[in-house]
């Protein structure tokens, strides 16, 4: 049993090892941004800080061997692997430096690109506001004729409003004089009626007076004993 734990410990310390290798590589060729960098550095701590574990692990393991040839080997084991994480470490302090010099050397020419791309900004910065410019007079210009010709066709309305007005005035002055004149009428037609009902009655009475009279006639004529 005792073993497997040690082959599996040797096994974890060489996939460290080689983790650590790929990811000092990687730092090496690492030209930016400083993000990338203290991302990959993150990664190499933490590999280191496993490699150093299992090796103090495997350590332990030797010192705990029945025989001392066993913990002889492993602890010559041991020391080699740490013999090997100090070359890394140097490996990746290096990289670290080649990394950071790249950085700095295309950082450089980044503000030397942007100072000339900067005063072409500032050509093209200028050209753009004189055309702005241009442009905003032009609209300035635009907007003054569509108002006076908006003022010009409020003026049309307004002439027409007020022509309009005077026509709804006058039509009310017709419609009253209408009115007038229809209720005159009214009056005169009631008192018409009137009249004719009395001019009725008034024939209706002589009528009935003179048949009266003819009765009378009539009576003392033909009736004189009664």
């Amino acid at each position: 049993m005792a073993d497997v734990h040690v082959r599996i410990c040797e096994q974890e310390i060489i996939k460290y090892d080689l983790e650590i290798k790929a990811l000092i590589q990687d730092i090496s060729e690492c030209t930016g941004p400083q993000s990338e960098l203290t991302e990959l550095n993150c990664s190499v701590k933490d590999r280191f800080s496993r490699l150093r574990q299992r090796i103090q692990d495997l350590e332990q393991m030797g010192r705990e061997q029945d025989k001392e040839s066993d913990k002889l080997a492993l602890l010559k084991e041991v020391e080699a692997h740490r013999k090997q994480m100090l070359s890394n470490q140097t490996a990746w302090r290096k990289a670290n430096l080649a990394s950071n010099l790249a950085i700095d050397k295309l950082e450089k020419e980044e503000l030397l690109n942007d100072g000339d791309t900067t005063a072409r900004q500032r050509k093209l910065t200028k050209e753009s506001l004189a055309q702005t410019s241009s442009d905003i007079t032009e609209s300035l210009m635009s907007i003054s004729r569509m108002m006076s010709q908006q003022v010009k066709q409020s003026e049309e309305t307004i002439s027409t409003l007020a022509t309009s007005s005077r026509t709804v005035l006058e039509t009310n002055e017709e419609f009253k004089t209408m009115t007038g004149t229809i209720q005159l009428g009214r009056k005169l037609i009631t008192k018409y009626n009137r009249r004719e009902l009395t001019d009725k009655l008034l024939i209706f009475l002589a009528l009935a007076l003179f048949l009266a009279t003819v009765l009378y006639i009539l009576k003392k004529r033909l009736f004189p004993f009664l």
